[in-house]
C-alpha cells in the first residue's frame, strides 16, 4: 500500500494540467513585463514555469503550467495587462508579430489531452475575442482553415499588413471583430504538440548569411524536416542569430539541427557563438542531445536520476478501483 505522503504526491497527477506558452510583443520595458508577472502569478491553480525576455525581438515568453480553468484567468488577466500597456503602432522589435499578445499555444502535458487543450483554447479565445473587442485567429491542431494551421501563415505581413489581410474574405478571424485593434493587432491561439524554440548565434554582423543559413536548414526550402528557422539581427552588431522553432525533435533531433547549422555557417566562413534554449524544452530531447554528443553508448534513460525517480513514483501510483453501475 503506497504511503499517506505518496499518495498526496500522487494526487496532483491525477487532475489534467495543460502547458500554455503565451508570447507577448514586449522585451524592453521591464514595469510592464513584471504586470505581466503579477497579472499570471495571481491566478489560482497556474505556476509559472520560466520567462524569457529579448529586448532585441522586443518579446518575451512565459511558460505557465495549470488547470485549463487556471489557465484560462491567468491569460485573460494577461490579455488585459498587454492591451492597455502595448501599441503596435509604435512597436519596434527583431520577431514578427501581429498583437500585443501576438500566440499563445495550448500544448498537453499527456498525449490524450489534447482534445481538452483544443476545448480549452477554442473557449479562451471566444472569450478574449469578446472581452477585448480583439479579432483571435485559432491555429495548428485548432485550426478551423488549412491555411491557418501554420503560425507563419496567419503571422504573414506582420500588424503592419494586418488590416489589408483582414479585408480579405479568406482571412476573417474565427472570434471577433473583423478589423485589426487599432493597438493590440490581433491574437493567435491554438493547440498543439511540444516544439523546442531555441536559437544559434552566429559570429558574424552579415544577416544575408544568417538568412542563407535559415534557408537551408528550414523544412519549407528543402531542409530538415519540423524545423523552422529565420534570421534575425541581435544588440550585438557583431552577431547574427537563427532562430528555430523546432516543432518535432524526434523527427529531427536538437543535435542535428545545431550541427546543420554550424555545417552551413562554416561552408559560408563563420562559426557559431553558442546557442540558447527559450523557455523549456523535453528532457528527452534534451538526453538525446547530451548521449551524441558525448559519445555515450548504451545509456538508458534509468540511469538519468530524474526520470529514475520518476519511474519509482509510478511504481508506486496508487490504482483505482472502479466499479461499473448496473
Amino acid at each position: 500500500m503506497p504511503s499517506e505522503h505518496t499518495q498526496r504526491l500522487w494526487y496532483t497527477f491525477l487532475v489534467s494540467l495543460i502547458e500554455a506558452i503565451p508570447n507577448i510583443s514586449e522585451g524592453k520595458r521591464t514595469s510592464v513585463i513584471e504586470a505581466f508577472k503579477v497579472a499570471v502569478c495571481g491566478a489560482a491553480d497556474v505556476e509559472l514555469l520560466n520567462q524569457s525576455s529579448d529586448a532585441a525581438h522586443n518579446r518575451t515568453v512565459f511558460t505557465l503550467v495549470g488547470t485549463p480553468a487556471g489557465l484560462t484567468n491567468a491569460l485573460i488577466a494577461l490579455y488585459d495587462v498587454a492591451v492597455r500597456n502595448i501599441d503596435l503602432r509604435t512597436h519596434r522589435g527583431e520577431h514578427p508579430r501581429i498583437g500585443a499578445v501576438d500566440v499563445v499555444p495550448l500544448v498537453p502535458l499527456a498525449p490524450t489531452d489534447m482534445p481538452l487543450c483544443v476545448a480549452t483554447a477554442t473557449t479562451l479565445a471566444e472569450t478574449i475575442a469578446s472581452q477585448f473587442d480583439l479579432p483571435v485567429y485559432l491555429y495548428a491542431d485548432t485550426a478551423t482553415h488549412q491555411n491557418r494551421r501554420r503560425l507563419e501563415q496567419i503571422r504573414s505581413g506582420e500588424f503592419e499588413g494586418l488590416s489589408s489581410k483582414m479585408s480579405q474574405p479568406t482571412w476573417r478571424p474565427d472570434f471577433g471583430p473583423t478589423r485589426p485593434h487599432p493597438s493590440a493587432g490581433a491574437s493567435v491561439i491554438g493547440a498543439r504538440r511540444p516544439l523546442i524554440a531555441f536559437n544559434v548565434n552566429l559570429e558574424t554582423g552579415d544577416l544575408d548569411i544568417a538568412k542563407q543559413v535559415a534557408r537551408k536548414v528550414r523544412e519549407s526550402n528543402g531542409g530538415l524536416p519540423a524545423v523552422k528557422a529565420i534570421a534575425v539581427r541581435t544588440r550585438d552588431s557583431s552577431v547574427v542569430q537563427i532562430s528555430i522553432n523546432l516543432v518535432d525533435y524526434r523527427r529531427t533531433p536538437l543535435h542535428v539541427v545545431f550541427d546543420a547549422v554550424r555545417d552551413e555557417a562554416g561552408h559560408l566562413g563563420t562559426n557559431v557563438r553558442n546557442s540558447e534554449l527559450i523557455g523549456l524544452a523535453p528532457a528527452e530531447a534534451l538526453h538525446a542531445a547530451a548521449t551524441h554528443r558525448l559519445h555515450l553508448e548504451d545509456v538508458t534513460t534509468d540511469q538519468v536520476l530524474e526520470y529514475r525517480l520518476r519511474n519509482c513514483l509510478e511504481a508506486e501510483r496508487p490504482q483505482t478501483n472502479e466499479t461499473n453501475e448496473t
